[in-house]
């Protein structure tokens, strides 16, 4: 039976469709066809125009959305996640590859799909490898700028289209401003106007049939561009260029470069697309599981985003991941199981072979129309306001990534990421150590700030709230050698413990030289509350032999009761804080009060 088990286990982990393959039948196949038409439908003008934010020929986009989709959705744990193209992935190939070979050449298509490989292969091994918590240092606000620069990015390399102008393709942001203002005398209005009528027409169309406005504004973009181009004498005079008929076929079998110099020119933008790619389909996949209260295994969503990346380089898709407006989409359409995203992928393959011809009548305006209300629903204004109000910190990590990301997108979000992961631990290194003093109520085992109360002048207690590691053990031992420093007649610490989450081995040591140091003093380093996890390792190491155990109060002691003796009575004897039961009884040494 146990042996059954385990096998079923292995099965499970190898092939997990197996899980959720029990649940089709004819009605999750009707919901299951329902959501895949639809997501086929809406990942037909995305898919074009996230391609053309790549830099490739405009079929790679919808060749993104085939292959991978399916591996990705029977190799994932997430029944609702659909992958495919996204925008942050699409602007970040352009970033890399651009410098490296001119876009849209045989060269250019080599690079991306040998980095879509290696984007794979690394996702694979970090899943094998169990490291699915890594993308849980990528902050909210890191991936919030990160996705906001590279909206401006988005608007900014689609204005040459928008204006009619010339420019070359991949001018970093402040260039391409520059341009701009050099060329306003050339602007074209025939383009501007095929452009505007898009951009227009999107917004209307999104407010009342958001699923549809993509499509609809390029079917009015085009018959606008039709329309100016019959009234102003043809396209040689007004000049509107147009996106080209669609490769109707199968994505193609092709095979990556795998040459050394290939590789060594993409692995690092590689590594920049993985972490991307892994943010956007665990945090999507994680986002909709909250409304579908299905678990998901992270490590399992990176084999399958990885798996789907490394076959799909070798049938002409470039890196994928999890896309938000899909996934969302295939959720409430209903879909039941991951087959509708099996089902998108060969509705999207139907649509491809009927419509591919159309795409000769799509100005690159339009697109560019289109491209502009995509750039900026990425950007998060709600959050943003709140992050700018709420925290400078954080501020400061949303700054720096959006200026890193339009000065270097590739580097942009390493910047984020590290000074994050900085102030973060600048943070955790200095944990709060609040002066407290017993709570005044007779039955309370509490203690409470002791701001505007009187202390004990031999007695100091303190609640401490962090772990102690190596990165906050300075912080920690000058604060109670400052004690005696101020009032060296606190020979005596008391620590609040119970927020003391975790100590390693340069904390242990810390604590017990100071418990030495105040030993020496004639006084005692004393913890109350401490969890048995770090007791376990102050036990294990040894600690405990200089600490002591009967320096160790556990929940609901009372430790005043066994240091009060330990106090100096002629001190006593005069105190007017008389902050314990005990110092209105009598003295430490027994001796009643007179």
């Amino acid at each position: 039976m146990k042996d059954l088990l385990a096998c079923n286990i292995w099965l499970y982990k190898v092939f997990p469709f197996l899980r959720w393959w029990p649940m089709v039948n004819r009605d999750s196949s009707k919901s299951d066809l329902t959501a895949g038409l639809t997501g086929a439908m809406i990942v037909l003008p995305q898919g074009v125009a996230f391609a053309t934010i790549a830099g490739l020929p405009p079929e790679y986009g919808l060749y993104a959305a085939m292959v991978p989709a399916v591996i990705a959705a029977l190799f994932g744990s997430s029944w609702h996640l659909v992958s495919g193209p996204t925008t942050a992935i699409s602007i970040a190939l352009f970033a890399s590859i651009s410098p490296l070979a001119e876009p849209g050449t045989p060269q250019f298509i080599s690079l991306v799909l040998t980095l879509t490989f290696l984007t794979g292969l690394f996702q694979l091994i970090m899943g094998l490898a169990r490291m699915g918590a890594l993308v849980n240092f990528i902050s909210h606000t890191v991936v919030i700028g990160f996705t906001a620069g590279a909206a401006v990015l988005i608007g900014a390399s689609q204005i040459k289209s928008f204006l009619g102008l010339n420019m070359a393709r991949g001018l970093p942001f402040h260039e391409i401003l520059i341009q701009v203002f050099l060329q306003l005398d050339k602007i074209n209005p025939y383009v501007t106007a095929v452009g505007a009528i898009t951009l227009v027409t999107g917004m209307v169309v999104r407010k009342l049939m958001p699923k549809m406005y993509m499509i609809i504004a390029m079917v009015v973009g085009s018959v606008a561009a039709i329309i100016i181009n019959y009234l102003a004498g043809g396209a040689d005079i007004t000049k509107i260029k147009t996106v080209g008929a669609l490769a109707a076929h199968l994505p193609p079998f092709t095979l990556p470069d795998f040459s050394p110099t290939a590789i060594s020119q993409v692995i690092f933008p590689a590594l920049i697309v993985t972490m991307l790619a892994l943010t956007e389909a665990v945090s999507i996949s994680r986002a909709i599981a909250v409304k579908s209260e299905q678990r998901i295994d992270g490590n399992q969503e990176f084999i399958g985003q990885g798996l789907s990346n490394i076959l799909g380089s070798f049938f002409s898709s470039y890196a994928s991941s999890g896309s938000f407006n899909r996934s969302g989409v295939n959720y409430s359409a209903g879909a039941r199981t991951p087959l509708a995203a099996v089902y998108s992928s060969l509705f999207l393959i139907l649509i491809l072979m009927l419509v591919a011809p159309l795409a000769a009548y799509l100005p690159t305006a339009a697109m560019a129309g289109i491209l502009f209300l995509v750039a900026w629903a990425l950007i998060d204004f709600h959050h943003i306001h709140s992050i700018y109000h709420t925290s400078r910190q954080e501020t400061a990590v949303l700054a720096v990534t959006i200026v890193g990301t339009l000065i270097d997108l590739e580097k942009g979000i390493f910047f984020g990421i590290m000074l994050s992961l900085m102030l973060y631990l600048y943070r955790t290194s200095r944990p709060a150590l609040m002066d407290v003093i017993p709570d005044p109520e007779p039955d309370s085992y509490h203690y409470v700030p002791a701001e505007g109360h009187p202390e004990c002048p031999q007695f100091k207690m303190i609640r401490l709230q962090g772990s102690i590691f190596f990165g906050a053990v300075n912080h920690v031992q000058q604060t109670l050698q400052r004690i005696d420093e101020i009032n060296p007649q606190q020979k005596h610490v008391l620590l609040a413990a119970s927020g003391m989450n975790f100590v390693d081995v340069a904390g242990a040591e810390m604590l017990v030289q100071e418990a030495k140091r105040r030993q020496k003093m004639g006084g005692g380093l004393y913890f109350y509350r401490m969890q048995n996890g770090v007791r376990d390792l102050l036990v294990k190491g040894h600690y405990m032999d200089a600490i002591g155990e009967t320096n160790i109060f556990s929940s609901r002691s009372r430790p005043i009761g066994t240091i009060y003796p330990k106090l100096d009575s002629e001190i006593c004897r005069t105190c007017t804080a008389r902050i314990f039961t005990q110092c209105n009884i009598a003295l430490p040494n027994g001796e009643p009060l007179t």
